[in-house]
Formats: structure tokens, C-alpha cells, sequence
């Protein structure tokens, strides 16, 4: 006699919290009759040298599994992930489900130099070879890389926090600005959603994570800026746009920035800028450490969306009504 089909929902060690906020979500939510969701109970064995081998301490014979996983740092936490989705699938679940917050090696999205991997692309292929059958992730670093994959990539946007939270900061005078052209088209998109102007910093690169320079194109004096990217790394665009804003007469200006990455010299040179405010997601936790004066950041979380998104893909459900854009 067949058994009734259920979900399991694991966590590799960079999203244990994440993961317990969905399953807390997810349980507020269900219908009485609908069973109680846990988070799967797992364990990490790690040798002196570095290696380390995940395995799963329940059954997940015939279950649809969620693994979620933000890839930051990356590489461990990807192997990470590839060993978890493998042992799910040697485990005999039915279908194995990556749930990537933050998709790490996001930036290596085309061969923009001559000898250079399409790290993006590499990864797709990985999941794929350990045995993902589909993957979710939250405002990749460009929309294109879905185009990687061979199975089914549920594009998150984070503007479903995003919106809500511009719209209660009643900002006369709101501008939607892009740090950088790439980002246009997500700028143009939350201008086109507030129903305001758009601003483009146009930036030069002299190597990674390191700008020379920053124009503002369109009209900037008087206005309050929000800027829109999809990560802050070092945060050397954000706030030296942001300092070039305000020198050509802005208001004041924020940011919305999905992936708090934010290394190196990022908090002080946030602390140090004219930015305002800076609203980042939960797609990865900030630092820790108590030293760092994180007074400027703002975590809105995005626990409540991707946990409606895994309950409608689980009971195959549209999901287009969690879309803002």
C-alpha cells in the first residue's frame, strides 16, 4: 500500500536560521488537517583535513525534499550542498529541491575576458550532476543564468519586501536610482512600480571590487534616492555613488540591496558614506560580531516568501501571485 506523499525541508550549517523561520512560516500557515513540518534532523562529520561528509539522520524515502542552502562563502557552502542533494537522492527521495537564497558565483555570468570560466554556468551543471530537480534562488545577479539550467529555476524577487517597505517611508519627491547600467533594468522596474523618475550611475572599474569613477545620469537635485542592486559586496558603488548623489544636490539617499555579502572594508565604508539607510534581506545573515556598528542596515526577510513559494510548488500550485515583477 502506497504511502501519502510529504515534504521534508533540510538545512545546510550557512541557513539553519532561514530555514527554521520557513518552517516556522510554513506551519502558521497550513490547513488544520496538513501534518506539522519539522526541519530534518542532519549531521556534519569533519576530518583534520578539511573534508567534511553531511548525512541525513531520517528517512526521506519518497519525499519531496527542500534543501536550502545560501552559498556565501561559497565554496564550502556549495560543496556543502552538492553532498546533501547527493545523499537525498541515494537516500531514494522522489525529488530533490535546492533552495539557493543567494546564489553564489552569480557574477561569472558570461566570458567578459579572454580565459575566463562561466562560473554561473558551472554551477548549474553541479547541482544538476548531484541530482537537484529544481532549483530556487532570489535576484540573481543577472536574469539570464535561469537559461542555465535544464529543470525548473523559481526566480524570487526580492521587491515583494522591497515595495512595501519604500512605500511606508512616504518620500515626497522618491527617486528609484541604478548603481550601475547593468542594473537598469531593475532600477526601471521598481521606478515603473512607485511611479517616479530613474537615475543611472554610470561606473568605471579599474580591477574587481575597486571603482574609478561615477557619473549620475538624469535629475537629481532635490530629490530623496533610493538606490536598487541586488548585492552589496565591498559596498565601494553603493557608497561612492551615494556621496556622488548627494554632492549633486540629493535630498538624501538610500539603498535596497537583496544580498547583504558585504566584506572586506563593506560596514566601514557604509558607516563612513552619506547613505542613509541601506535595507537589506535575510538571504544572508550579517556579521556577528558585536564590534560592528550596523546601526545603517536594516534586515527586511524574505522567510515569508520563499515559504509560501516551497508550500504552492510542494501541493503544485501557481506561484505567479508571489511575483511583484
Amino acid at each position: 500500500m502506497l504511502k501519502e506523499h510529504r515534504m521534508a525541508l533540510f538545512a545546510c550549517t550557512a541557513s539553519t536560521d532561514f530555514a527554521s523561520k520557513v518552517v516556522e512560516t510554513i506551519n502558521e500557515t497550513k490547513a488544520p488537517e496538513d501534518v506539522v513540518l519539522h526541519l530534518g534532523s542532519s549531521e556534519f562529520t569533519r576530518f583534520s583535513d578539511g573534508e567534511f561528509q553531511p548525512r541525513l539522520t531520517e528517512s526521506v524515502r519518497g519525499a519531496t525534499v527542500f534543501i536550502l542552502q545560501s552559498t556565501y562563502p561559497p565554496t564550502d557552502n556549495l560543496m556543502e550542498l552538492l553532498l546533501m542533494i547527493d545523499a537525498a537522492k541515494r537516500a531514494s527521495a522522489d525529488k530533490v529541491i535546492a533552495v539557493m537564497p543567494y546564489y553564489g558565483w552569480a557574477r561569472q555570468d558570461r566570458k567578459d575576458k579572454p580565459r575566463v570560466a562561466i562560473g554561473a554556468k558551472l554551477v548549474a551543471n553541479l547541482l544538476k550532476a548531484a541530482g537537484a530537480d529544481r532549483v530556487m534562488t532570489c535576484d540573481l545577479h543577472a536574469e539570464q543564468i535561469q537559461g542555465f539550467f535544464d529543470f525548473p529555476v523559481d526566480h524570487i524577487y526580492a521587491s515583494t519586501v522591497f515595495l512595501p517597505y519604500i512605500k511606508s517611508l512616504n518620500l515626497e519627491n522618491l527617486a528609484i536610482a541604478a548603481p550601475d547600467m547593468g542594473g537598469a533594468k531593475r532600477a526601471n522596474s521598481y521606478a515603473k512600480a512607485l511611479a517616479c523618475p530613474m537615475i543611472i550611475c554610470h561606473k568605471t572599474r579599474e580591477k574587481a571590487n575597486m571603482v574609478s569613477s561615477i557619473t549620475a545620469i538624469g535629475d537629481v537635485e532635490g530629490k530623496n534616492i533610493v538606490i536598487v542592486d541586488d548585492m552589496i559586496d565591498t559596498a565601494g558603488t553603493l557608497t561612492k555613488a551615494a556621496d556622488v548623489l548627494m554632492e549633486k544636490g540629493a535630498l538624501s539617499v538610500r539603498a535596497c540591496a537583496t544580498h547583504a555579502v558585504l566584506s572586506g572594508k563593506a560596514y566601514d565604508n557604509i558607516n563612513n558614506s552619506q547613505i542613509k539607510e541601506i535595507i537589506v534581506t535575510d538571504t544572508i545573515p550579517l556579521t556577528s560580531d558585536p564590534n560592528v556598528d550596523k546601526s545603517k542596515i536594516k534586515v527586511v526577510s524574505m522567510t515569508q516568501t520563499f515559504a509560501n513559494i516551497i508550500r504552492k510548488v510542494y501541493n503544485y500550485e501557481p506561484i505567479s501571485s508571489e511575483f511583484s515583477f
